[in-house]
């Protein structure tokens, strides 16, 4: 029987040293036990010291991939990453409205590692109008937040504030990301669609070596929602596997470095499941 398989699709841009865009995902998809497709939609000039170079496709290209995924695969869950500009939010959203594609979880790419914009202000405007209210989990960062709360975030209220807002825009669920965060542990925000909230608390590592992880998460709740897990548990688990890959780390480029997409999940990176904090 064809499509026996559990396939997921990632639309978003490519990494040429491999550790964050449609390398980190596929590699995750991977690890999780689902199989990959994608769709590029920008190719980059990059590596773990910054982005050098951005080319975006034109929105035909993009168009006649994301044809041939329906023409042919059963895709189950699907996410964004890097989407640039306005028509290519604008083709992903009309994409994601005409076909089925199961759940969509959007990871709002605005800024790299090294510190290059991804998204021009148009576009962060066309993301929050096209697909925010498409979206069923939305991953910001702090800062990334920030831009699509239109709001400063110092505070746990803050964050809380910053989530609700989201949904207001149309986002279901929230993962609000705290890695940009202080502090000797990292605490990750999550609203649920029917309001139920709570944080995941980690230990904080000491590295550098965090490139992709915002691709990574994304992609790992993708692949768990297209296995059936119900949100939380997709995102519980998921926290869990990039905390494996950042603690178990590999010694890739002289910059951010990548993540250990091969770590073995164990029971020291289970999130601690907090009410408050």
């Amino acid at each position: 029987m064809s499509n026996e398989t559990p396939q997921v699709l990632t639309i978003a841009g490519t990494d040429s040293s491999g550790g964050a865009g449609i390398s980190a995902d596929l590699k995750t998809f991977m690890s999780q036990g689902v199989y990959g497709a994608n769709v590029v939609v920008s190719v980059t000039a990059q590596n773990t010291r910054g982005v050098q170079d951005v080319a975006m496709l034109t929105p035909d290209i993009i168009l006649k991939q994301l044809q041939s995924i329906v023409a042919d695969l059963d895709i189950r869950a699907v996410k964004t990453g890097m989407l640039g500009d306005p028509e290519t939010v604008g083709v992903v959203a009309d994409a994601l409205k005409s076909y089925n594609f199961g759940k969509y979880v959007l990871d709002p790419v605005m800024i790299a590692k090294g510190g290059a914009k991804l998204l021009n202000d148009d576009a962060i405007s066309a993301l929050k109008r096209q697909l925010l209210p498409l979206s069923e989990l939305v991953t910001p960062n702090i800062p990334e937040a920030e831009v699509l709360a239109d709001m400063v975030i110092h505070t746990p209220e803050d964050i809380d504030q910053a989530a609700q807002k989201l949904q207001v825009l149309g986002a279901k669920n929230i993962l609000l990301k705290g890695g940009h965060g202080e502090g000797n542990d990292v605490y990750d925000y999550v609203l649920l669609a029917d309001g139920h909230h709570f944080w995941l608390k980690n230990s904080r590592v000491k590295t550098e070596r965090t490139h992709g992880t915002g691709d990574t998460i994304s992609a790992a709740i993708t692949a768990q929602l297209s296995l059936g897990l119900d949100m939380k548990t997709a995102i519980i688990k998921s926290k869990a596997y990039v905390d494996a890959t950042i603690r178990n780390g590999i010694q890739v480029g002289h910059g951010h470095g990548p993540l250990n997409h091969l770590a073995i999940v164990s029971a020291l990176n289970q999130p601690e499941v907090l009410d408050e904090i």
